[in-house]
């Protein structure tokens, strides 16, 4: 069960502790540079690698929670049987989507590590920073498939009506 609850807000338990640390982490640049009149090299970089994966995770979780911004003229029109075959087909296009991002994603993060190029504050290797577009994607599509399930699973109601 807590595996269970875990996976079910991963985003949640990355998201928030991710932010706390890079509004730390700005506060404190901003404190060194305009009260201590020294700024640190890496902060900065630093907290737009964090923003980065913020970002990623953050479409992962917009899935989930399915608050990504879209057009719902035509759900007004629609009986359920119809709104459910709509929101099928979004959900089929958006995950070949996220499919093509995933995949695209990898293979420049791939490209980025066999350069062995690294950040020039931190020394990072850069290809941690690329995998947060495939890893968004990938966990944005697990998401998607999870919106499948609940969208075709039988509600209680309908259950008792057979």
């Amino acid at each position: 069960m807590k595996i269970k609850k875990f996976l079910d807000n991963f985003e949640e338990y990355i998201l928030l502790p991710s932010l706390a640390f890079s509004l730390a982490l700005i506060f404190f640049q901003v404190v060194m540079r305009y009260v201590f009149m020294n700024s640190l090299s890496w902060s900065e970089e630093l907290a737009r690698y964090i923003f980065i994966w913020q970002l990623w995770l953050g479409v992962s979780y917009a899935a989930k929670k399915q608050c990504h911004i879209r057009i719902r003229i035509l759900e007004g029109a629609l009986n359920e049987k119809q709104k459910k075959i709509l929101e099928t087909i979004v959900i089929v296009i958006w995950f070949g989507f996220g499919c093509f991002i995933a995949v695209q994603g990898y293979l420049i993060a791939a490209r980025i590590g066999a350069y062995g190029q690294t950040s020039s504050a931190l020394g990072l290797p850069m290809v941690y920073a690329y995998m947060a577009v495939p890893v968004g994607a990938v966990l944005m599509n697990i998401r998607l498939i999870q919106n499948l399930v609940i969208l075709y699973r039988p509600n209680k109601a309908e259950l008792q009506e057979v």
